[in-house]
């Protein structure tokens, strides 16, 4: 098997299964965590949710680190077949797809992080969850469109092949 194939499918499977564990965690903090604590007196919830952010803290920052490096990585590799093709919308969704993760990241730094800037959001934990968790879904939409869409009007060199191709090849 192809050396460059196994980094380009590692770096893929890192980047999704980072994504999935950010995301499922901001769900999970938002939808099972956050009213779990607000049954508990105030002061048993504020150590729980300290204890949290805590943890939480280093799958955010390792995430945002694995997700840079990833993308990026996986943008370089895809960006050549959508030049070759003249595929000027990827490039125009994947810049949207990227502002919205830049902005996603902000946030979920914010919200683990001890800067005095970002303490009003801390403050309104539970409104810039549902944030985060509206940009992620958006960044999926945009991400499962640009890659199920594929790289319309591709030279035979670069296009995929199909199974019938596949098949007569083999």
């Amino acid at each position: 098997m192809d050396m460059l194939l196994l980094v380009d499918v590692g770096s893929r499977v890192v980047h999704l299964l980072t994504a999935i564990t950010l995301v499922g965690g901001s769900i999970y903090m938002s939808f099972v965590a956050a009213p779990s604590l607000r049954e508990l007196g105030s002061e048993v919830a504020t150590g729980v949710q300290e204890s949290l952010v805590r943890r939480w803290k280093w799958f955010v920052h390792g995430g945002i680190a694995f997700l840079l490096i990833t993308g990026f990585y996986n943008y370089m590799r895809a960006m050549g077949a959508h030049n070759d093709a003249g595929d000027k919308i990827y490039h125009a969704f994947l810049g949207v797809k990227m502002l919205l993760a830049f902005a996603l990241m902000l946030i979920a730094s914010g919200l683990v992080g001890r800067s005095k800037a970002f303490q009003f959001m801390r403050n309104a934990r539970g409104f810039w969850q549902m944030i985060l968790i509206l940009l992620a879904v958006v960044i999926v939409g945009l991400s499962g469109f640009i890659k199920t869409r594929g790289i319309p009007n591709a030279p035979a060199s670069i296009a995929p092949a199909t199974v019938e191709e596949k098949s007569a090849t083999s």
